[in-house]
């Protein structure tokens, strides 16, 4: 499959910016299941200081805002091709030490509610359990936008029983870590049928199994990423892999606009849930 891509995200603001700094984690890279065909990133009213991977290999942009803008356009586009691997990524190829995932964060430390939910899905081996679990996810929390925020945390939308792509994938998380498995977070893309214009990135998580490495479960949706799944970053949590952060030095309002197509064949579609 062939997806073409196109990504907007414009930050205004209420007054000329002095000094601002974004992280952008918008380059998706070669690699099992998916191959770039073409991509390029371009930022209208902030200069690239510097590129790089990062510890997780997240192809990474280190922007600075133009002093006295008011806004910041950034745009990332291009073609990918995508095919199905059941969700299997494959081996740990990543500078950080496979321990790592296995790490509480503040976003995905799990309490009482979160360990009986992982201790309740059961299955005859590890990848089993995990399959019973994305589905456990999936019927107890609902979607909801606007229920959460990015800084819920996994226990708090368990609790809420309600939210979006990333608690989703912040539950499946701290529970695979409650039971001795790594996991880690992905940020990326997702070709939906039902909508033509989608507001946010897609995410789900990976768990590292014995024999097969890296496979991925999406819990929102209840599957394993397939073709129409492109990944952009990975890391412990959100804050690893967020396609875009940073910070603004001085008190001022910020409105955020995004619009984010994804094609397959000239047929637009989009995402629903994320």
């Amino acid at each position: 499959m062939r997806l073409t891509i196109h990504h907007r995200t414009e930050y205004r603001y209420d007054e000329p910016v002095q000094f601002a700094l974004q992280r952008l984690r918008l380059t998706p890279a070669t690699g099992p299941g998916q191959t770039v065909v073409e991509w390029t990133v371009e930022v209208d009213g902030a200069a690239v200081e510097v590129s790089y991977a990062d510890q997780f290999l997240n192809q990474t942009h280190l922007v600075s805002v133009t002093s006295g803008r008011d806004s910041i356009v950034v745009t990332a586009q291009g073609e990918i091709e995508t095919e199905d691997r059941a969700g299997v990524f494959g081996p740990h190829t990543a500078y950080t030490p496979l321990w790592l995932f296995l790490r509480d964060t503040p976003l995905t430390k799990p309490g009482k509610p979160i360990r009986d939910l992982a201790r309740s899905a059961t299955g005859e081996s590890d990848l089993a359990r995990m399959h019973a679990l994305m589905e456990l996810i999936n019927t107890t929390v609902a979607y909801t936008p606007g229920a959460t925020e990015s800084t819920t945390t996994a226990e708090q939308a368990l609790e809420a029983k309600a939210g979006v792509c990333q608690d989703h994938a912040h539950i499946f998380i701290a529970a695979a870590r409650s039971i001795g498995l790594p996991a880690r977070y992905v940020s990326g893309y997702l070709l939906m049928e039902d909508t033509d214009e989608q507001t946010a990135t897609h995410a789900w998580a990976e768990v590292h199994l014995a024999g097969l490495g890296w496979v991925g479960f999406d819990a929102a949706n209840k599957i394993c990423p397939d073709a129409r799944y492109v990944r952009i970053a990975t890391g412990l949590d959100y804050t690893d892999a967020a396609p875009i952060s940073g910070l603004v030095h001085g008190a001022v309002n910020e409105t955020l606009d995004v619009t984010l197509t994804v094609q397959d064949g000239g047929q637009s579609q989009s995402q629903s849930q994320g």
